[in-house]
């Protein structure tokens, strides 16, 4: 949770910097929009300058938090189990796998969107169709992991790690296409905007990942190292001279 706290830190500094400009210029050009069509603004419950600083940073170090309290249990559980690696190796290899199970592959589906993209009549069926492509993508991808250990002792470690993956992008894929198609981007809207606001996103992840994966792994070796250099010297541990 300490690695995720961090990370959500980093994650706000980051959208501060990268995201939020572009959310202005989205919510600019929703106004300019209703402006054109001759509608009232509608009301901010919140005003964008507490939305972009005490929200995000709140926002931010609650997601990171939660994340890392969840990736500290998939760790613990994978370790031992499923992995012989390393605490730095293991921890960077699942953060690159949640990465793209969680955020990588479904965003392709359904990529993030900017203020005034998007019908507030359709908010529940992308809300569903988006959770539900996550909770797949991370099924599907248990499946590759084990079967990959099926595999290893007849193909080797390196073709059953290429057949699992394979097998995760088709199966994936599959399962993708039978989800609806939402594009709800209005004509008018700059696609400069939209690329660079997807963009944001998808690094935005990036930092959380891999600042997630690399300091539990560090943190983790850290603590192990220092807890095998003060345990005590066990009587059975003395070595004995003939």
């Amino acid at each position: 949770m300490l690695a995720g706290l961090v990370a959500g830190l980093m994650v706000f500094a980051f959208a501060r910097w990268a995201g939020e400009p572009q959310v202005d210029r989205a919510i600019a050009f929703e106004s300019s929009m209703d402006q054109a069509k001759g509608e009232p603004p509608e009301p901010e419950m919140v005003s964008r300058k507490i939305q972009k600083s005490l929200g995000l940073l709140t926002g931010a170090i609650l997601y990171g938090t939660a994340l890392g309290g969840i990736f500290g249990l998939v760790f613990a559980y994978v370790r031992g189990r499923l992995s012989q690696s390393r605490p730095r190796v293991l921890s960077a290899l699942i953060a690159g796998m949640g990465f793209v199970a969680i955020v990588l592959v479904p965003s392709l589906k359904y990529p993030a969107n900017p203020p005034s993209v998007g019908s507030s009549e359709t908010i529940g069926i992308r809300t569903a169709a988006y959770f539900l492509l996550i909770a797949m993508s991370i099924l599907v991808m248990a499946a590759a992991l084990k079967a990959k250990r099926y595999w290893s002792s007849s193909l080797g470690t390196w073709n059953a790690t290429l057949a699992a993956a394979f097998l995760y992008v088709v199966l994936v894929s599959v399962l993708a296409h039978f989800l609806p198609v939402i594009d709800e981007v209005p004509e008018a809207f700059p696609a400069s905007l939209l690329w660079k606001f997807r963009i944001a996103s998808w690094e935005t992840q990036v930092v959380l990942w891999s600042v997630l994966g690399l300091l539990f792994g560090w943190l983790t070796e850290r603590a192990e190292g220092t807890a095998d250099v003060r345990q005590p010297l066990q009587p059975s541990d003395k070595l004995s001279y003939n």
